[in-house]
């Protein structure tokens, strides 16, 4: 049966914060959607706290940060005390990953899947709560689908799935795809207020003797997120954890800490497991249903939200007919790599979190006091962390999207993010505008001279990608976009006369010395982008004219 012409052009299966990000911009991008979730309504306990900047770059990018700012609270630092001393405390180093967001957010997975809801609902999207996706498969150019809502089946097809139903994701398992890794130790969770002399804008590393505790603070007055690693299987009853924690603390602080019963626990096995392929046909995977991380460094929620955006420009694109279906293999050959990395980089933040060595608490004070006293060592040790925990160091140098390496270039190399500080947003016209730009879900292509060919580019492109002329003058009546102290061009890294094509995620896909009209048509096709007189049906996902001649779905962005 094939899928109603009026119907979901893409089915989620998932309402927390994947499904959600992947529904909230295939929907800014006009495709159709349908959310369901097998729960009966929303979380009321967060699983995930920290919003890293990456993330939150992205969240600009779809109009949500300052929502997310507003209710979240900045963390700068990163404490670690033994037997009541402090032993070092990091602070963060940017300096070499410029972002409008130099922080970790700590905000709960509750509140960011509340502003992601609450936006969606604006766009007229809802969430069906209980129903659950009890099977799926391929076929062709659709997926059938069992949906199940209070004991009855409703069968469906769509043109696409996308599965971000989690760890235990039936559309994984219907796809036959296997999560493959490990799971190690047994760590606990709890919700907890603390009557400790803690700073607020830091997460706090106690080494208790036997093991540590990892606090990281919710936006909350006194309310802290307790990670246990020296969890043992003493019991997870709220009385008997309270006890647990309040004597660690204790050992690890040198004094007296007040805790009160947690609101929420949770015992887990420590995984690092992840796919190695993310589509069957018509179906994908996304976050804990394609990867599943240790929380040391809370990079789970995070990954899951890039994946998301990552895939859901991709498959815009291909809906509504602006780019041939090739671009949805770029998918998996991006965001494979970056999983794996980030397996690595988590086991690694996992063991240094646990400090499960027995010489931890003698070589530890040794090793970090060194650290604390070799000022210039210690600032590159705050950049590595700033660049493994950030996101803002992961780059698609390696994809079939990315053209030129940059090596030895300056400025942006090609398959790094695009971003700017604060400050250099304040300072120059040019980066302020670029900031503004990356907000139309579009591609961007900056063409620092026109030789008249911006126009006839805009006339074949210009519903996939966003074309703009830049100057050295302000120009308030016209597209073009100003960058009168050259500081767009130079942060870039493009000649004069130059170009650059910037993707709709904000990486920088090429750039190069300006060739004319040819050459930039022969690179926007080369990324399976497809010309307006070529471009398929919008609306219909198998790429038909509609019956009476026209193009479906052709809207004016």
């Amino acid at each position: 049966m094939p899928p109603e012409a009026d119907g979901p052009q893409v089915l989620i299966a998932g309402a927390g914060p994947v499904g959600l990000t992947l529904a909230h911009e295939l929907t800014r991008r006009r495709v159709r959607v349908r959310v369901i979730d097998r729960a009966d309504g929303p979380a009321t306990t967060s699983r995930a706290l920290a919003v890293h900047p990456r993330t939150l770059e992205a969240c600009h990018q779809m109009g949500l940060a300052d929502a997310l700012v507003a209710r979240g609270r900045p963390v700068v630092h990163f404490t670690v005390h033994l037997r009541g001393r402090q032993l070092i405390r990091f602070d963060t180093n940017y300096g070499r990953l410029p972002t409008a967001y130099p922080f970790s957010l700590m905000l709960d997975q509750v509140r960011t899947e509340e502003i992601l809801r609450e936006r969606l609902a604006g766009l007229g999207v809802g969430i069906e709560w209980g129903v659950e996706l009890a099977d799926c498969a391929p076929c062709g150019d659709r997926v059938n689908a069992e949906l199940r809502r209070d004991g009855r089946s409703e069968q469906v097809t769509v043109p696409w799935l996308v599965g971000a139903d989690g760890s235990r994701s039936t559309v994984r398992e219907r796809l036959g795809l296997r999560l493959v890794g490990d799971a190690t130790q047994t760590w606990l969770n709890a919700d907890v207020v603390l009557d400790a002399d803690l700073s607020r804008d830091s997460n706090h590393l106690v080494h208790t003797g036997s093991g540590t505790v990892l606090l990281v603070p919710f936006p909350d007055p006194g309310k802290w997120r307790a990670v246990d690693t020296g969890y043992a299987g003493q019991g997870a009853d709220p009385e008997t954890v309270r006890r647990r924690l309040a004597g660690s603390l204790a050992r690890g602080l040198g004094r007296p800490v007040a805790v009160s019963e947690p609101t929420w626990v949770s015992v887990f096995r420590v995984q690092q497991r992840m796919i190695t392929a993310m589509r069957s046909g018509r179906c994908f995977v996304a976050g804990d249903a394609a990867h599943v991380h240790s929380p040391a460094s809370g990079q789970g929620m995070n990954t899951g939200m890039q994946d998301a955006y990552n895939l859901a420009w991709k498959l815009a694109d291909v809906v509504r007919g602006h780019a041939r279906e090739e671009l949805l293999d770029t998918y998996a050959a991006e965001r494979i790599p970056v999983g794996g990395r980030l397996l690595s980089s988590t086991r690694t933040a996992t063991a240094l979190v646990a400090l499960r060595n027995a010489v931890a608490p003698v070589a530890m004070p040794v090793g970090l006091s060194f650290l604390k006293a070799v000022r210039p060592l210690k600032r590159r040790v705050e950049h590595r962390i700033m660049a493994g925990m950030s996101g803002l160091a992961l780059h698609y140098a390696d994809s079939p999207l990315t053209y030129g390496t940059g090596d030895g270039a300056a400025g942006v190399h090609p398959g790094h993010l695009v971003a700017c500080t604060e400050q250099d947003v304040a300072r120059h016209p040019g980066l302020r505008a670029l900031r503004q730009a990356l907000t139309d879900p579009r591609w961007l292509l900056l063409l620092f001279a026109d030789d008249g060919g911006a126009a006839e580019l805009a006339l074949r492109y210009g519903r996939a990608v966003q074309i703009r002329t830049v100057i050295p003058h302000e120009d308030e009546d016209g597209p073009a976009l100003a960058d009168p102290d050259d500081a767009l061009r130079q942060t870039l890294g493009v000649p004069p006369g130059g170009w650059a094509l910037i993707r709709p995620d904000g990486y920088l896909a090429a750039k190069g010395q300006r060739s004319g009209t040819t050459t930039l048509t022969a690179r926007l096709q080369a990324l399976h982008l497809l010309p307006e007189d070529t471009a398929p049906g919008a609306g219909d996902s198998a790429g038909r004219p509609a019956p009476d001649g026209t193009r479906r779905g052709v809207t004016t962005e």
